[in-house]
């Protein structure tokens, strides 16, 4: 029994879509480890980020230098005699 044309052309069709959609996707592949940008990467947003502080604990550092510096104030403060320490 032969298939009538009217039964393979939808074949012929979807396969032809297959041919033409499936190269135009852009997808990132992984290739030897590499993981490689799609074929739209220069038509991507770029995200920026804004480079920060080169030492990133500069907060904490300023705080243990002030405690530290107001420890050594209440020392000399006790160590002279005086009877209440330095608040600041």
């Amino acid at each position: 029994m032969r298939v009538s044309q009217v039964h393979k052309a939808p074949w012929r069709r979807m396969l032809l879509l297959a041919a033409t959609v499936v190269p135009a996707v852009g997808c990132q592949v992984d290739i030897g480890g590499q993981t490689l940008p799609s074929g739209f990467y220069l038509q991507d947003d770029v995200q920026y980020f804004p480079p920060g502080p080169e030492f990133k604990l500069s907060k904490e550092a300023a705080a243990m230098k002030t405690y530290k510096e107001e420890q050594a104030a209440q020392q000399r403060a006790v160590s002279a005699g005086l009877s209440s320490p330095v608040r600041r």
